[in-house]
């Protein structure tokens, strides 16, 4: 990751800051322990057992098919459970240090939390072998809506020192897919360990968020669509991501298109 200040000419920019991030985990292990049943118990048993196979070996023909039952319904019951924790995984969640700003478009509770979305990995460290980067700035009915930070980026978060609310600036996660961002600023980091050209669809689908020629995440409306100042026609899900791309999406409101300068080294 290079290091980055505000590149935005417009107004309403928000400021980044970049440092240093220290990942930790840690792991624990319990223990469990068991005792012998009484002897009483273990000799009525086996006597029991004795007694039924005297009967023409009843207890097994009984014992048996009662067994595979009670198998089968633990297999069932263990699969409910995990399929229910795969569920919740894939839908997320806010964790608590995530973006909550009421100035964002977006939180980002419904995003990736390490599920390959739309051909976007993910990884426990940033991909650097293909970098590029491209802004996005958006506008609801003419008031400028920031993406969040963390975008892309798995909690928790380990963020630059120095750096809280509107400039935090999230240096670490437990997994960062291809496409991310860092901060409030705008700027798209593309990361990936070959070069592809991914689409402002595809970073919305990892956000979670809806995008189309009449919605913009949550609002509704119809979408003007701005790229290094052209407007651009079409369906909004189809602009490529590529290298210093200034885009611009405004809902409602048409605001005039305001360039962003990338710093140097991005």
């Amino acid at each position: 990751m290079a290091q980055r200040g505000s590149g935005r000419s417009g107004g309403n920019a928000r400021p980044s800051g970049r440092g240093s991030g220290g990942r930790n985990s840690s792991s624990g292990r319990g223990s469990s322990s068991g005792g012998r049943p009484p002897k009483q118990t273990s000799v009525a048993a086996q006597r029991a057992i004795k007694g039924a196979r005297g009967r023409g070996g009843s207890f097994l023909r009984i014992a048996l098919p009662v067994g595979v039952v009670v198998i089968v319904a633990a297999a069932m019951i263990i699969g409910v459970i995990l399929t229910s924790k795969h569920n919740t995984a894939a839908t997320g969640g806010l964790s608590a240090d995530s973006d909550q700003s009421t100035a964002i478009l977006a939180n980002t509770a419904h995003q990736g939390t390490g599920n390959t979305v739309d051909g976007v990995q993910s990884n426990s460290s940033e991909q650097l072998i293909y970098h590029i980067h491209a802004h996005l700035a958006m506008y609801v009915n003419g008031t400028q809506k920031f993406v969040p930070y963390g975008v892309g980026i798995v909690p928790p978060y380990q963020f630059s020192p120095g750096t809280t609310g509107a400039q935090s600036f999230v240096a670490g996660g437990s997994k960062f897919y291809w496409l991310h961002t860092h901060d409030e600023s705008g700027v798209i980091h593309i990361e990936t360990p070959a070069q592809h050209t991914y689409t402002l669809g595809n970073f919305f689908d990892l956000w979670g968020q809806p995008l189309s020629a009449t919605q913009l995440g949550p609002n509704k409306g119809k979408i003007t669509a701005f790229v290094n100042g052209k407007a651009a026609t079409g369906d909004p899900r189809n602009i490529p991501l590529d290298a210093h791309n200034v885009i611009q999406l405004d809902m409602g409101t048409v605001v005039p298109f305001a360039n962003f300068s990338f710093p140097t080294g991005e």
